[in-house]
């Protein structure tokens, strides 16, 4: 029981410093929202964000078969004794 006044406490308090720390009314951040929401549906960004995805997809799979070599290299070493 006291978790949960403690939890309803938090979070009564957490709205209440939300609404009188936020920098604009909800209205100017539902516009600013919509605004970049047109800026993130545009063709340029999305294909941005395809190259960064692809790149970083073939740096993971590098990373992947060195480290596979690697570990392979250093299990059959202690396998036969060379540490």
């Amino acid at each position: 029981m006291k978790f949960l006044l403690g939890l309803l406490l938090g979070l009564g308090l957490g709205v209440v410093i939300g609404y009188l720390t936020a920098p604009q009314s909800g209205k100017e951040t539902l516009a600013q929202l919509s605004e970049q929401g047109i800026l993130v549906n545009s063709d340029n960004f999305n294909e941005e964000i395809r190259t960064r995805a692809q790149e970083a997809l073939v740096q993971g799979r590098e990373l992947y078969s060195r480290t596979k070599n690697e570990l392979s290299e250093r299990y059959t070493r202690t396998k036969d004794g060379q540490f």
